[in-house]
Formats: C-alpha cells, sequence, structure tokens
C-alpha cells in the first residue's frame, strides 16, 4: 500500500467528523471544495490579473479610482487619458514578478492611499498591497518609512516615482499543467492503526487518471464519482457497510499548482439495525375489538435497514364494555359461591348418613341370654381357696368374709 502523507505531510486538517451507518447500509463520507474551480480554466488570460487603485481625497469627494489592470496574456489598459502614457507597469511583470507602478511627473493631485491588487481567478487567490503617497516640493525631505501599517514614500513634486509592489511567488510568475497537480487522496486507518501507516484507497486526479488499491472487493464498494474535480464533489461512498469498515478516513485535497493541501477526518462506526415498533392510535366508539388492516402500505425510508414491524393496535374502552366486564366477574364469583355452597351440604349429609349406619347396625342384633349356658360346676373349688387380701380396715374386711360364707346358687336361665 502506499503512505498516507507521501504526497505533503503538512496537509492542514480542516474537519473532523464522525460518520454512523448501519449494516448493510450506504455510507457517504461529504468531501467538497468549493473554494477554487478545480477543472482546468481555458481562458489562460483570465487567471491572472493585477491592478492599481488609488483613494484620494485632493478633490474632497474620497472615492477610490481604479488606475490601470493588467492581465497575464494581455496589454496593459489606463482608465483615464490624463494618465497615457504618465503610468505604467513593466510589460514581464507576471514572469519576474515584479508589479510595480511608475508614476512621472508626479503632483498634488497624486497623493493618496495605492493599492496594488493581485487576482488568480483560478485559485481564487487575492493579495494586495498599499503604499501611501505623499508630495513634497523640498527635495531635502523627500524619503521613505513605515507607519506601522504600510510604506510610506513622500516624493519631490515633478519627479518620477516607483510604487513597489514585488511578488515572486510560483503561481503569480508561471503556469504548469493543472491537471498533473490536482489530485485527491483517500486514506483508511483500522482501529489501532496510526495515520502514518494508513492504507491508500483511492488516488484521482484532474486529467481523469484513477489509482485504486487493496483487494478487489474494497475497490468495487469504495468508489468516488468522475465528475468530482468538475462539481468540487470528492465524497467517498462505502457500499453495503460491514463490521470490518469501521476505522479513521481521510480525504486529501492537493493542489499544488494554488498551494492548497487540506485534509479532512472521518470516524466511521457500524452498528446493528434497530427493530422498530410502530404503535398505531385507532379511535373507535362502542365497537368490539378487531384487527387493524390497512389499505396503504405504510411508508417507508429506503436508506434504512428495517426488521419486521411489530403493530400493536390500542382501542380506548367505552362505558358498556367496563359495566361487560364487571359483570363476568360477579357472574364467576357468584357461580364459585353456589360450588361452595354445594360442597359444604353434600359432606354434611353425607356425615349424617354415616352416623345412622352406625346406631342400625347394632341396633338390628337382638341377644338372645337363652343362647348362653353359664357353667356353675366348678367355682366350689375356689370357695376353698384361702383368698389373701390386705384391707385398709375392719369394715371391708367383715364384708369379705360374709360375701363369702354365703354358698353359691344354681341360676337355671332356661326358666
Amino acid at each position: 500500500s502506499v503512505p498516507a502523507d507521501a504526497s505533503n505531510p503538512e496537509s492542514v486538517v480542516v474537519s473532523v467528523l464522525n460518520i454512523s451507518g448501519t449494516l448493510g447500509s450506504q455510507a457517504v463520507l461529504p468531501c467538497k471544495s468549493y473554494r477554487m474551480v478545480w477543472t482546468q480554466d481555458r481562458l489562460n488570460d483570465r487567471q491572472r490579473v493585477v491592478h492599481w487603485d488609488v483613494y484620494s481625497n485632493y478633490y474632497g469627494d474620497n472615492k477610490t479610482e481604479r488606475l490601470c489592470d493588467m492581465y497575464s496574456a494581455g496589454d496593459q489598459r489606463i482608465y483615464r487619458s490624463y494618465n497615457q502614457g504618465r503610468i505604467f507597469m513593466p510589460q514581464n511583470a507576471f514572469i519576474d514578478g515584479n508589479f510595480s507602478l511608475v508614476i512621472k511627473d508626479v503632483a498634488e493631485s497624486d497623493e493618496g492611499t495605492y493599492s496594488c491588487n493581485l487576482h488568480h481567478h483560478y485559485c481564487h487567490l487575492y493579495e494586495t498591497v498599499k503604499i501611501q503617497l505623499a508630495i513634497t516640493k523640498k527635495a531635502e525631505d523627500a524619503h521613505q518609512y513605515w507607519d506601522g501599517e504600510k510604506p510610506v514614500i513622500v516624493a519631490l513634486e515633478g519627479s518620477t516615482t516607483m510604487l513597489p509592489c514585488v511578488n515572486r511567488k510560483q503561481i503569480w510568475t508561471e503556469r504548469h499543467s493543472e491537471e498533473e497537480q490536482q489530485v485527491v487522496h483517500w486514506d483508511r486507518q483500522p482501529p489501532g492503526v496510526p495515520h502514518d501507516r494508513a492504507d491508500r484507497l483511492i488516488d484521482l486526479y484532474a486529467s481523469g487518471e484513477r489509482r485504486s488499491y487493496g483487494p478487489l472487493f474494497i475497490r468495487q464498494k469504495m468508489n468516488i464519482t468522475n465528475t468530482a474535480f468538475a462539481v468540487g464533489d470528492f465524497s467517498l461512498r462505502i457500499s453495503e457497510l460491514e463490521s470490518a469498515d469501521e476505522g479513521t478516513y481521510s480525504c486529501h485535497l492537493h493542489h499544488h499548482y494554488c498551494g492548497l493541501h487540506e485534509r479532512r477526518i472521518y470516524q466511521v462506526f457500524v452498528t446493528e439495525p434497530v427493530r422498530e415498533k410502530k404503535v398505531v392510535n385507532l379511535t373507535t366508539h362502542n365497537i368490539a375489538p378487531a384487527v387493524a388492516r390497512f389499505p396503504f402500505p405504510l411508508p417507508s425510508d429506503p436508506n434504512v435497514v428495517r426488521g419486521h414491524n411489530v403493530i400493536n393496535v390500542i382501542i380506548p374502552e367505552s362505558r358498556v364494555h367496563f359495566f361487560q366486564q364487571l359483570g363476568y366477574i360477579l357472574a364467576t364469583l357468584l357461580l364459585f359461591i353456589v360450588l361452595l355452597i354445594i360442597v359444604v351440604l353434600v359432606t354434611r349429609k353425607r356425615r349424617q348418613r354415616g352416623y345412622e349406619y352406625n346406631v342400625k347396625k347394632y341396633g338390628e342384633k337382638d341377644v338372645n341370654l337363652k343362647e348362653f349356658t353359664v357353667d356353675t360346676t366348678d367355682l366350689t373349688q375356689y370357695k376353698s381357696e384361702d383368698i389373701r387380701l390386705d384391707y385398709k380396715n375392719n369394715i371391708l374386711k367383715e364384708k369379705a368374709e360374709q360375701a363369702r360364707s354365703f354358698p353359691a346358687k344354681n341360676i337355671d336361665l332356661d326358666r
């Protein structure tokens, strides 16, 4: 890859922008410069011009007057006939850069503030030099000095004086091929890569020559228009944004002939598309909820990537709907109470039936004493046994002895 600042490391940063785009969309990095006409101007004689003006209050009108002018490929033009042959500039001014004004036979009416104005219409450059001219009648008073803002020349009346205006910069003295010296560069720095190691993306010259760098898919998705120099729009268009496209991009504008070196910086961020939720408010009166149908498609922005739309239909409730809901609640509560009462009654009835069954079961069995026989033949043997009991008092002892003294009776259960 080509180093980012190989052309001119002293480019001036004129703007820094943050650009954010969603995945799959197109991003445009605006790089525009209307400072100059970037295309070649065929009117060569109209590109550079110098003219002299004077601001004077000699006649009490305090006005500025155009004295003369000269184009790079033309002759001088004197505006007043009074100055014809009296004032002039060197014919080779645009060759050696000397645009000084010569005034012959100076008079008091020549006093004022003179300005030497250099205009480059092609490069949109303007430079001005001001000189103060004063007239004296004494030769010993003729001199030059600096008043803090501009040079002041005190000239002897009737003499020939020269007002200096020298500018030997290349732009005013020579004309080169602009097509070879106008170029725009686009560079890209991935995250964490310094500027001096940025990758060159595109070189485009005013002559139409284009140089693209990097893999084929990079050259196909990043481009600038072929009419960039014609309209002054050098914006970079990135199609189908991806996460790998994030980084720092730089637009370098170089016009070596005009001395223009500008740099614009862009921080590009790629975000996920946002799924939008739309809420549609439908106002209805005494109408049951229904599915909303739209007879027309909702407006959409082609530059925004959207997923599936979720439509929430909100229908305000009426009084009738409120009472219907209240009736449903009360009916449900009443049904619950009825079921609870039925369960309680059934439970109590089952319990009562259980008690009656137990009483009847035991009551239906009659005990027939005739079925039982008591054998008393063996009771005598127990009478002879001594029962040793401990009694607490004599009364209980006597009662026990009396009970043992009575003979046993035979009971005939068949009677």
